[in-house]
């Protein structure tokens, strides 16, 4: 029997409910770690080791890993509420995980038997980090490519063992490029120590280029076209839809830790000249600020878990989301982005000066973090113009903009 095709030992239940608990008992299992490594983490500028072996431990790297493979293959929902609660404890451990949760997942469900083979050796499941962008060049050569390039953002990339590239591959010149995505082991990589950032400082997101490597054809998949090689229904999601629950959950578990801590600083904190025993929770302003707050991020989570249940149910009964259903999930996950950012500005706001304090979550996980998290290409505005022309019914509309 083929390794792709036999099952290794697996570590979270395989019913639904059961394995969400599981899920769920593994955020909980790491909390205290990783929570009391995020200074350091940032000081850094990558995970510590021990936040890193607390999730390999825990295994929540394989949250979307095929469960052939030994990984929990979570559903998309159970997925957004797992990231989401791991995000409110630190915004950058739960970014390292869901970009190392999906890079693995790619290459387990995608690769061919003899990759997997190599790359998950003795049931050995790998750390790695993905740049899904195609700013890597490929030409083809016997048995393989001819790879050179540099892609930004490898997020987790200074604990990876392997790293998932975007690639173009030229194969004449009258033919648009192909689009693949190719396997690299991190050892024949170059990082480049450029995360130098305003926020996720945490995520070791640095560059990384390769020059004139080769990569055997198996090492490598069809960004567009490629079917899963193993694994359910959750491999037949493509893209945008397969990631942009992750930025949704990851909004939403930010946002509601910014308003959390707002409110457990409410019944001590003052801010004025005179010596009134007025707090900041008494205040009118600031109740109706945490009412707002409280509904927007119920209303947006509501929201993204209707849609993700949907294009679960639609993924179990055999069919694949249309484009229309990817803009929905793309366009969602920016909505959760913005309303979360707005939650964390006003959380901050209200924090005072006790905000501004590198110490302080408020603005070193949440204002730094979900601003830079919302720079990312999924969760750009320009997913509300792509929702809009399909409910336009325009032509060409594309999810993937």
């Amino acid at each position: 029997m083929s390794l792709g095709r036999k099952m290794l030992n697996q570590q979270f239940p395989v019913e639904r409910e059961e394995k969400r608990k599981a899920l769920l008992a593994a955020v909980e299992s790491v909390r205290e770690i990783v929570a009391s490594r995020a200074d350091e983490a940032e000081e850094k500028g990558t995970l510590p080791q021990a936040t890193v072996d607390a999730l390999i431990t825990s295994g929540l790297f394989t949250l979307k890993l095929p469960a052939v493979l030994g990984g929990a293959e979570a559903d998309p929902v159970t997925q957004i509420e797992v990231i989401e609660v791991l995000s409110a404890i630190d915004p950058s451990t739960a970014w390292c995980m869901l970009n190392g949760t999906t890079s693995v997942s790619l290459m387990a469900a995608f690769l061919d038997d003899k990759a997997i083979a190599e790359i998950f050796d003795g049931g050995h499941i790998p750390t790695t980090a993905n740049v899904a962008m195609p700013t890597g060049q490929a030409v083809p050569v016997d048995g393989g490519y001819c790879l050179s390039g540099k892609w930004a953002f490898a997020s987790g990339i200074r604990h990876a063992q392997w790293v998932t590239a975007g690639v173009q591959v030229v194969r004449t010149s009258k033919a648009p490029p192909e689009l693949r995505m190719m396997a690299v082991p991190v050892e024949s990589v170059q990082i480049h120590d450029n995360w130098h950032v305003a926020g996720l400082e945490a995520t070791g997101s640095c560059d990384v280029s390769i020059t004139e490597h080769f990569i055997p054809e198996e090492f490598t998949w069809d960004s567009l076209h490629a079917k899963p090689q193993r694994g359910g229904p959750l491999y037949r999601l493509g893209l945008p839809g397969f990631v942009a629950n992750e930025h949704a959950a990851f909004a939403l578990g930010v946002g509601r830790c910014a308003l959390d801590t707002v409110i457990g600083l409410a019944n001590s904190k003052r801010r004025n000249y005179t010596l009134s025993p007025s707090t900041l929770e008494m205040r009118p302003t600031f109740q109706r600020a945490v009412g707002e707050c409280d509904l927007k991020l119920r209303a947006a989570r509501s929201l993204v878990m209707e849609i993700f249940t949907e294009v679960w149910a639609t993924l179990c009964a055999n069919q694949i989301p249309s484009p229309r259903s990817h803009a929905e999930m793309r366009s969602v996950a920016v909505f959760a982005t913005e309303v979360a950012a707005d939650v964390v500005t006003q959380a901050f706001r209200y924090g005072g000066g006790k905000a501004v304090y590198r110490t302080q979550c408020l603005q070193r996980c949440l204002l730094r973090d979900i601003n830079v998290a919302a720079q990312h290409l999924i969760v750009s505005d320009i997913a509300y113009e792509t929702h809009g022309q399909f409910a336009l019914d325009l032509p060409d509309a594309d999810p993937m903009r």
